[in-house]
């Protein structure tokens, strides 16, 4: 049985090995080499750029202004707001301006200091308040009104009644700081373009579907002279799930040129390409009754954009929908402000648009509960909202073992004995939360699968794959060994997959939003069942040989397509279908913390974690999944924090200013995997990727 075993990572040995191709490792024939001129005011008007100096150094070979890729772009077709490069005026410090090829990096990076901009610096908003309170200083043309991105108003049942009779009341006001994602690598993309016009280009991207999309749209030819591949990549977390300035612009130049063109980012760049945590204001109301029963949720948010709006139009919605579990509730009302502010724009980051509300929740319900005098886990005990239901907002959770993720670290923790009893400046906390394991719907309406697997047989017994998804690290391609061979009855190691190359494989609408294992794993295993289907009726002693008499008795070689579609799920309203999710896994969490009276420095000592996720296909990887985002949630919590000065500047993008914690930073950590087995899920399986953060930063 290949599901639920432990198999190590597909591509482990050629990353550890230094054998494995990442995008900036790709060096082709008089490759040219680009670099990208930002700005150095948060918001100006340009007046004009002479680029006559820059072009006229020796080795410089072609140059690039916003006014040659005017179209603007964006993953979500309602909030299209971003240009290449800057048209007309730049929005933040490192918006990105003009671009210069030329021979070699050191002499594009020499000709960016020749090129001469004209700007007039305008009035700037740097915070939601300020941007809320001025609507006349415009960060973005595409707000409709001031500069609110998106504004979502819910509202379930009679909510100021509920608190106006209930036996606790907490109203608070919480923040929670931005910040990034710091993967290993930084952004790279390499294009050529061939003699029949046909564009390749090479990107450090989580989405390459989206990618292939708008260089089509924004360049203006056909998608089907536009190739997009993905190498391996070094990280991403939801960092690379926009296209980015450097696609367009290697792509742009090589066209021009007709040379190859490659662009890598500074480890600077990266953080003004940002699209991380955004900094959000949040103002609780909970109510509980006598019993410990949570009577009424108002909740009101007011969030920090920047310059543009990414996936932000889900942000606003998902601070809220994903709230309303794993707890029940009847009476619940939300209020957001996704605002436009002149710094680096926001995007989603793991566990996007919902770790910010989450933390703010827990510790109101801790709040609560001490009002109450109630234990803190036994009040989450006691609104545990069940399996099989709907939340207020319309939600249908399927399988639930959120209840056995808490009593599994209460009980690893010694809760019971050890709660408010370890003595002045150390102490217990807890906390739960719920995830999407993917989106209901695809982020441009279509009726065509989200994700589609190719999977083709030999002669020789070999099994490839063709999935357009992308492996950032979660393991992806080797869950799709893991599930050929046990559909097939294969060795996974005689499997290849052939990934994420708009050419060859099927699309598959990205890695983000944990849709990665419970979409793509249908879409897999669907097509492995087909092949089996004719395997078995073909009979053979071998693998190889079953394989040879199915060919000879199809008369064509082996191959089946498998595709995840759509449900029809979410609540019937604006916004229902934001948020909704063919299943959804739970988090229980329990961190012992001790703090310094005197300096007010505290440390996080150990943390247990256990994580729903339905079923393990490879406990493997799922304990690396609820490793890693328990230690980037804890991170955020102490120490991760993007921070800027008065004009708009970035307070040391770098990895020497910016803090991550080290391994002498994280704290001692158990993790559980809780398998509820999910009856729509591939195997039971549901996500483990993003879902295990949100307790850890509460």
């Amino acid at each position: 049985m290949s599901i639920g075993a432990r198999f190590p990572k597909q591509d482990g040995v050629a990353k550890a090995d230094g054998s494995g191709i990442y995008a900036d490792d790709i060096a082709l024939p008089r490759m040219l080499h680009a670099k990208i001129l930002r700005s150095p005011h948060a918001h100006a008007r340009i007046r004009g750029i002479d680029l006559s100096a820059a072009e006229a150094l020796p080795g410089v070979v072609a140059t690039l202004v916003g006014a040659e890729l005017p179209l603007k772009y964006g993953v979500i077709p309602w909030t299209q707001d971003e240009t290449a490069l800057a048209v007309e005026k730049v929005r933040h410090v490192g918006d990105a301006v003009a671009c210069i090829a030329a021979v070699d990096e050191r002499t594009a990076d020499e000709a960016l200091g020749l090129v001469k901009v004209d700007y007039e610096v305008l009035p700037a908003v740097f915070t939601p308040e300020d941007a809320l309170e001025h609507p006349e200083i415009k960060v973005n043309e595409r707000a409709k009104v001031g500069n609110i991105t998106k504004h979502v108003h819910l509202q379930f049942g009679e909510v100021d009644e509920a608190v106006e009779g209930a036996a606790a009341v907490v109203r608070e006001t919480y923040r929670y700081a931005g910040s990034t994602h710091v993967p290993i690598e930084p952004h790279c993309a390499v294009a050529r373009i061939d003699a029949d016009g046909n564009l390749t280009v090479w990107s450090s991207t989580q989405i390459p579907h989206y990618v292939h999309r708008e260089l089509s749209r924004v360049l203006g030819i056909p998608q089907s002279k536009v190739r997009v591949i993905q190498p391996l990549l070094g990280g991403a977390f939801g960092g690379k799930s926009d296209p980015f300035a450097l696609e367009f612009c290697v792509a742009k130049l090589a066209m021009k040129t007709g040379r190859p063109v490659k662009i890598l980012y500074t480890r600077e760049e990266v953080f003004y390409a940002h699209r991380g945590r955004h900094p959000m204001k949040m103002d609780v109301t909970l109510a509980l009754d006598a019993g410990g029963r949570i009577a009424a949720v108002d909740n009101k948010i007011l969030i920090d954009g920047g310059a543009y709006a990414s996936f932000g139009l889900v942000t606003a919605y998902y601070a809220g929908q994903l709230l309303t579990g794993p707890y029940r509730f009847e009476t619940y009302r939300f209020d957001s402000y996704r605002m436009y502010t002149n710094k680096p724009p926001c995007g989603p980051k793991r566990g996007h648009g919902s770790v910010q509300p989450r933390f703010a929740f827990e510790v109101a319900l801790d709040e609560a509960a001490e009002k109450l005098g109630l234990d803190p886990v036994e009040v989450r005990r006691r609104n545990f909202i069940g399996e099989f239901v709907e939340t207020v907002n319309g939600q249908k959770i399927t399988s639930n073992g959120f209840l056995k993720c808490l009593e599994l670290v209460e009980k690893a923790s010694g809760w019971k004995e050890r709660h408010g009893k370890l003595g002045p400046g150390r102490g217990l906390g807890v906390a739960g939360s719920m995830y999407i394991s993917g989106t209901a719907y695809p982020v441009y309406p279509n009726e065509m699968p989200q994700s589609g697997v190719l999977v083709k047989l030999d002669r020789s017994g070999r099994v490839a794959i063709f999935s357009g998804a992308s492996d950032i690290g979660q393991g992806v391609n080797t869950l799709l060994c893991q599930i050929a061979a046990e559909e097939l009855h294969c060795d996974p190691y005689d499997v290849t997959v052939v990934a994420a190359d708009t050419d060859l494989t099927p699309v598959d609408l990205g890695a983000y939003s944990s849709r990665v294992t419970f979409m793509v794993g249908i879409a897999a295993r669907e097509a492995c069942q087909k092949l089996a289907e004719k395997l078995r009726a073909a009979g053979g002693a071998t693998f190889a040989e079953a394989c040879q008499r199915a060919e000879a008795a199809e008369g064509a070689p082996l191959a089946a397509v498998g595709g995840y579609r759509t449900q029809k799920l979410g609540g019937d309203y604006r916004g229902g279908t934001i948020g909704a999710s063919p299943a959804y896994s739970f988090t229980a969490h329990v961190a012992e913390v001790s703090v310094d009276e005197e300096t007010g420095i505290w440390k996080v000592e150990r943390i247990w974690a256990a994580h729903d996720c339905g079923k393990a296909l490879n406990p493997t990887l799922v304990e690396g999944q609820i490793e890693g985002s328990v230690y980037m949630g804890a991170a955020e919590a102490q120490m991760e924090e993007m921070v800027y000065d008065e004009k708009g500047l970035l307070f040391g993008p770098s990895l020497l200013d910016y803090r991550i914690p080290t391994s002498l930073d994280t704290p001692d950590l158990d993790s559980y995997i809780v398998e509820s087995n999910d009856p729509g899920g591939p195997y039971g399986a549901k996500e483990a990727g993003e879902g295990p953060l949100h307790p850890a930063a509460s």
